[in-house]
């Protein structure tokens, strides 16, 4: 029977020695002593078996060979750890199984005869495409990676099923083209690594038998069974939790992680405002042992003193060892009679809490004694966060469901979707009247065309930066001052104002921005060792009138310490607000033109993201004019927004410039209502790459120079395809007749990004309010000496 358990693969497979036996020639010839005796010694035993090291194609060959091969593998399986490690000599992604470890033949033996060793979920076509990209790798050099985690799931003796991870050392493992091998160039193996799902492709460039997989491999395995059931139940809490199943998943992890084969899981939400536990609808599928069979009951009648403090007070975890133990010590406990009338010996309660409010109690329950204790509960702590956010959401989503039925929560949606958020609602109402089941279900809008845009202020991190150099100098001279006046009363002053001396000396230095972390560690200096100092000599007369001036300048809203934050504050706040009134104002103009979904985002500057399409406008005619007006409505507002920027920058306290950019993208797409963020989002994998490059060409450069793409006074449209460039230079033409941008348009190439390349943008001054287009601008430095003067 031939090693190889598929029919097809790319590889004419022998199990072969040889690496191992020139090792051992090479000890042999070149060394002395026992080593080389050693060597000598196997190499003459291996002697008659030159098939050893030509290598072994069938696995009756393979047993037949088995007790030289144990000699052979000695140096590689030292029997001192045969009983620990979980080891044996293997081919990569093959069943095969061979010089075992004692703790492996203990653990297979375990399963049964009847256990099939096989990786989890790994069929023909992960096997084909592995083993051709291992080719790669090896002879084409490429990177292709290979790290996807690899199981085998065994069960043990209790019927536990257990999870061993996989890892393979192919140092013993070469790999040699035959005739059969097709030569590949550059564009076949392109081809290959963007068409994983087309295995004919694969097989064509790899046939069968077209290269020799010469060698072995060691396989080790380590016990990653808890590691797996975190991961699991992880996949389950991301699901709708609507499953039949959910309550055999939940046991299965938990057994799994606490390796009692009959244990049983359960979950009580808890509502703080009637201190009442209930069984809540979206996991009402997993059974709650506190509740047994009723759907609500007052905590306190539930829960004793003890238990009461622990769970509800302390938000601790609480153990039984012994039920009718406990049964005894507390006759009156309606917990411990409810546990022991479901046969219930031992158990855990582990209450959920999110920011300080219970939100419910997982439940953990044996039938033996002694089992679950207030030491294993601590196995929760790994498992704890998720089961908080889970439940977290799920609490969330049924108020909302309920907030939207009873005040109708979707009104503060924009008014180009309320429509199709009303009409899903009235589903739901109708099918609830009807005692049918309905969940509200998430709201997507497909093939719509997204436009994004923002009004970015430039240097704003630097400003922000040099305005806190400028407050702490202040503080820190001042603190310097009473220090000094402190230095002969007590023993700290002296070295805590050398401290500061030092510290002073970074934000003084305006040729540097300070590191991210310094203001932290300056304030948390202050914060923790100076200002409790002060505190001591705060009343002492000759001290009193110093510190406390130097706490009324400490005042973040009043102080003098704050001075130059609050002036960058207010820069940036007021720029947002002209800037969004003013989009906000032309939007509305704009939707009167065809109905469109808008939403906008503030932080250092404006961005916008607008999505139109059939779908959106359900009862009016889409058509792509619609789509490029509201083109030439984003370009020409983003310019006013610019303009309106111009004609106000003066007014602020600090004079900053903002850039302007636009991301042309012609294929369409999907977007779906997230209802735990309350926002909708761009749908689907393929869909991110809108998203993806939004976030990556903020700060992009020009190629080849360290020029970023976007200036003060110009607009810049980044884009992919040349009929992207037609149409907006198209656009840029008709707003330069109007008086709105300058002549001329620069084209750009932009600099490869992560994961994305290719990209252009054209870049056109802005004709300002003085009648005249931007030409040459600051830079960054220059314009945060000018800001702050």
């Amino acid at each position: 029977m031939s090693i190889l358990p598929f029919a097809d693969n790319p590889f004419d497979l022998h199990i072969s020695f040889h690496v191992l036996i020139e090792h051992l020639e090479k000890v042999a010839a070149e060394q002395t002593g026992y080593a080389a005796e050693r060597a000598a010694s196997l190499l003459k035993e291996i002697e008659p078996y030159p098939q050893l090291r030509t290598g072994l194609s069938e696995v009756d060959q393979v047993n037949a060979h088995l007790p030289v091969i144990d000699k052979l593998l000695a140096d590689l399986f030292p029997p001192a750890l045969s009983h620990n490690e979980i080891k044996a000599v293997t081919v990569p992604f093959q069943p095969i199984v061979i010089n075992r470890t004692e703790r492996l033949k203990k653990i297979m033996e375990e399963a049964g005869p009847d256990f099939d060793l096989s990786i989890r979920d790994f069929d023909k076509h992960q096997y084909y495409v592995m083993s051709s990209s291992l080719i790669l790798n090896e002879l084409y050099h490429t990177n292709i990676d290979l790290g996807k985690p690899m199981f085998f799931d065994i069960p043990s003796a209790n019927g536990i099923m257990k999870h061993y991870r996989i890892l393979y050392n192919a140092d013993f493992l070469e790999i040699i083209p035959t005739e059969k091998a097709i030569p590949l160039t550059d564009d076949d193996i392109t081809l290959l690594i963007n068409n994983y799902d087309d295995l004919e492709l694969w097989q064509s460039k790899f046939p069968p038998g077209s290269y020799l997989l010469k060698g072995f491999a060691i396989m080790n395995l380590f016990d990653a069974t808890i590691e797996n059931a975190v991961s699991s139940l992880k996949e389950t809490l991301l699901s709708d939790m609507q499953d039949v199943n959910i309550e055999s998943d939940f046991q299965s992890i938990f057994r799994s992680i606490y390796r009692i084969p009959d244990l049983q899981v359960g979950f009580t939400a808890f509502d703080s405002e009637e201190n009442k536990f209930m069984s809540l609808r979206p996991i009402r599928k997993i059974h709650s042992f506190m509740l047994n069979n009723s759907d609500a009951a007052v905590c306190t009648d539930i829960l004793g003193p003890k238990s009461y403090q622990t769970i509800i007070g302390k938000s601790g975890f609480f153990a039984i060892t012994d039920s009718r133990q406990f049964f005894l010590e507390h006759p009156d406990s309606e917990l411990a009679h409810t546990f022991l009338e479901q046969g219930i010996q031992s158990f855990i309660l582990a209450p959920v809490v999110k920011d300080d409010v219970l939100l419910g109690v997982l439940e953990l329950a044996s039938p033996r004694p002694r089992e679950l204790n207030s030491v294993n509960a601590h196995k929760l702590e790994i498992v704890m966060p998720f089961m908080v956010s889970t439940i977290d959401r799920k609490i969330t989503n049924r108020q909302n469901h309920i907030q939207a039925i009873i005040q109708n929560e979707y009104t503060s949606l924009h008014p180009s979707v309320q429509w199709k958020f009303r009409k899903e609602v009235e589903k739901y109402m109708e099918r609830r009247a009807d005692q049918k089941d309905h969940e509200l279900k998430e709201i997507v809008f497909e093939d719509v065309y997204p436009l994004y845009g923002q009004i970015d202020i430039k240097g704003s991190t630097e400003v922000r930066n040099r305005s806190t150099q400028k407050d702490l100098t202040r503080q820190l001279t001042a603190l310097i001052g009473i220090l000094r006046q402190l230095h002969g009363s007590d023993a700290h002053a002296s070295s805590f104002m050398q401290k500061l001396l030092g510290y002073r000396t970074e934000t003084e230095d305006s040729s540097l921005l300070m590191r991210t972390d310094t203001e932290q560690q300056i304030q948390y200096f202050i914060d923790n060792k100076v200002h409790p100092l002060l505190d001591r000599f705060a009343d002492i007369p000759e001290h009193q009138a110093d510190i406390a001036r130097y706490y009324r300048d400490l005042d973040k809203h009043t102080g003098s310490f704050y001075t130059f934050r609050r002036k960058y504050d207010a820069t940036v706040s007021g720029i947002n607000q002209k800037m969004v009134a003013l989009l906000d104002a032309r939007q509305q103009e704009a939707q009167q033109q065809f109905p469109h979904y808008y939403e906008r985002f503030k932080s250092d500057g404006v961005e916008h993201n607008l999505y139109i399409g059939a779908s959106i406008a359900h009862t009016r005619a889409f058509l792509p004019v619609h789509f490029h007006n509201l083109r030439l409505w984003q370009l020409r507002t983003l310019c006013e927004m610019e303009q309106e920027h111009q004609r106000i920058k003066g007014t602020f306290p600090y004079t900053l410039e903002v850039t302007t950019l636009i991301l042309a993208y012609s294929n369409t797409l999907s977007i779906r209502f997230r209802m735990d963020e309350k926002r909708f989002d761009v749908d689907g994998t393929y869909n991110a790459r809108f998203e993806i490059v939004k976030k990556r060409i903020d700060k992009a450069r020009i190629k080849g120079s360290h020029e970023r793409i976007t200036q003060p006074g110009k607009v810049t449209i980044v884009y992919a395809h040349p009929n992207e460039e037609r149409e907006y230079r198209g656009h840029i033409e008709q707003l330069q007749a109007q008086g709105l941008l300058g002549p001329g348009v620069e084209h750009l190439e932009v600099e490869d990004l992560q994961s994305i390349s290719g990209l252009k943008a054209l870049r056109v001054a802005i004709v300002q309010a003085d009648g005249v287009a931007a030409t040459g601008v600051p830079t960054t430095a220059q314009q945060v000496s000018a800001a702050l003067k």
